[in-house]
């Protein structure tokens, strides 16, 4: 073992959120049972808050982010994992509260960790991160809650961003007819590329009325904000919307109309603390049924250095697809 490492490092000072490649001891990172050699992490928006607003993500200061991580088990002290194994862990408390994934080692607990599943890749592991997780656990939830192939379209919000693009790529994959909704015209050739039947703007109101005209049978939702409200009540009979981000804002207003006239839900995803059954059978999902022929169309590999260019372009609206950071140099 080295006796330092590499890691993309986050200070508070002077009420600002400095960050810089830093060349850290070893002990910086002690708690956890299994020290993973990290080959790949990914820039999520949480973690482009967490490094360049703090934005109340981060608990305290000085933090090492990065909410994903994939690689190998380099010293276990659990019975579950041996060294060499490949293995992933996203959300729970990494890069916000416990060190995170933006770095050459990272020290996790046992029960946040899943084994790579067969026919994924570390690589496509962290394609998918957070974002793609969330998203097969939004289409996970909207089929437990009756959504069918067989039905009306399925709606996805900020569809040019990680989930979004993720989203669509997936629902496509096993059949369905996927609506975009984007607020930038530049990319309905990408969005169309990845699976969209149709790309529309972004979600306004069209009626003061309590409900609208029906449209869709499901919505996969990482924006929030005011138009939730809008979108409710166009959502076909018995149909559901699947909440899972807040970018455009947290407070929504509604009726009780389209849920008591129309049988319509609203799905919370919690991607941080699901259980771990359930976890694993997304993951095995994502190796498989789920798995875009072009999922490595829509990653943007790129270097520690590059880190944060990438959250600047993210946080102004700038990006699609994934961006996979790279932290071993020496895999393939």
């Amino acid at each position: 073992m080295p006796n330092t490492f590499k890691a993309y490092y986050a200070e508070r000072k002077d009420k600002q959120v400095h960050t810089q490649l830093k060349e850290l001891p070893i002990d910086t990172i002690v708690e956890g049972d299994i020290l993973i050699k990290v080959a790949y992490s990914s820039i999520n928006f949480k973690d482009a808050l967490a490094a360049k607003k703090g934005a109340g993500v981060v608990k305290n200061y000085p933090i090492i982010p990065g909410i994903d991580l994939a690689g190998t088990v380099v010293e276990s002290g659990s019975s579950a994992y041996k060294e060499g194994d490949h293995v992933i862990a996203t959300s729970y408390d990494l890069g916000v509260s416990h060190h995170g994934g933006l770095s050459e080692y990272a020290r996790v607990k046992e029960e946040w960790i899943v084994p790579l599943p067969k026919d994924l890749t570390l690589e496509e592991a962290m394609i998918y991160g957070t974002a793609g997780y969330t998203a097969a656990l939004a289409i996970q939830k909207l089929e437990d809650n009756g959504l069918t192939v067989e039905g009306s379209p399925v709606l996805v919000r900020g569809a040019s961003g990680g989930v979004g693009s993720l989203a669509v790529m997936m629902l496509s994959t096993i059949g369905y007819k996927v609506i975009a909704s984007t607020g930038n015209d530049a990319n309905t050739d990408y969005l169309k590329s990845i699976g969209a039947k149709e790309v529309v703007p972004r979600v306004e109101d069209t009626t003061d009325k309590p409900l609208d005209k029906r449209e869709w049978q499901a919505v996969i939702d990482p924006v929030g904000g005011k138009n939730v409200g809008d979108i409710v009540k166009r959502l076909q009979n018995r149909g559901s919307i699947a909440l899972i981000g807040n970018t455009a804002g947290l407070a929504f207003e509604t009726t009780v109309l389209p849920f008591i006239l129309r049988g319509n839900s609203i799905l919370g995803v919690d991607s941080a603390e699901t259980p771990m059954k359930l976890r694993r059978q997304i993951w095995r999902r994502l190796a498989t049924d789920l798995k875009p022929e072009s999922l490595h169309s829509i990653k943007h590999v790129i270097d520690f250095k590059d880190v944060p260019e990438a959250m600047d372009h993210m946080l102004n609206n700038q990006s699609t697809g994934r961006y996979v950071v790279k932290i071993d140099e020496n895999i393939d």
